[in-house]
């Protein structure tokens, strides 16, 4: 089983071996030059994403973004990320349709050790400097909306048409149709025609 395998998998891996220090590498390039680009019509973004992620469905990003490998992440379609939007897809992070993500949202998948015997750097048979991680998948279901400075950790699902509130850390599954908010993020409510917006005379 290759690095990238067991990647993949959620196992232990060493991720200084080459083929995913030049995958990371590639990654950080193409987020570089993505960021370095104000003009959101400019042919290049696309350019770019399309080689970062290929299965990005026409996403839009406003950057700046930054990704790990950019290929492990899968946006559905309709989906747009305000500003500093961080991806850690060490493991798959899988978007649904219509999915609305604020600014510095954060989605991580990676895990370290809690022992600091287990987490800390250490030189492989190599003399690569590495350490011992591994990861959980994220799932963000479709008509979504993650509001601004939220952190989804690995493991985590989040429901369909549910709404994270903001500044919220979210560790455990979010079921479908609910606002949940807080750190650790907790269900506040489940939501209902009642927060249409129609019902607010004074937005109109």
């Amino acid at each position: 089983m290759t690095e990238e395998e067991k990647m993949i998998k959620g196992m232990i891996y060493d991720g200084s071996e080459d083929t995913l220090y030049n995958q990371r590498a590639l990654a950080h390039k193409l987020c570089n030059q993505y960021n370095k680009i104000e003009d959101d019509s400019d042919p290049r973004r696309k350019e770019i994403l399309d080689k970062l992620i290929p299965n990005n469905n026409g996403v839009y990003l406003q950057g700046p973004i930054y990704f790990d490998y950019g290929k492990n992440i899968e946006f559905g379609k309709h989906c747009f990320a305000n500003f500093n939007l961080t991806i850690l897809d060490i493991c798959p992070v899988t978007i649904g349709d219509n999915v609305f993500i604020g600014p510095n949202v954060s989605l991580v998948t990676p895990i370290h050790p809690f022992l600091p015997e287990e987490r800390n750097l250490y030189r492989n048979e190599k003399g690569r400097i590495t350490d011992k991680e591994y990861a959980k998948p994220i799932t963000i279901k479709s008509n979504t909306w993650i509001a601004s400075n939220v952190t989804v950790c690995g493991g985590v699902s989040i429901g369909e048409g549910s709404v994270i509130g903001a500044g919220s850390v979210v560790t455990r599954d979010i079921p479908n149709g609910v606002f949940a908010a807080g750190n650790p993020c907790k269900v506040i409510r489940k939501i209902t025609n009642e927060d249409s917006i129609y019902l607010k005379k004074n937005l109109f």
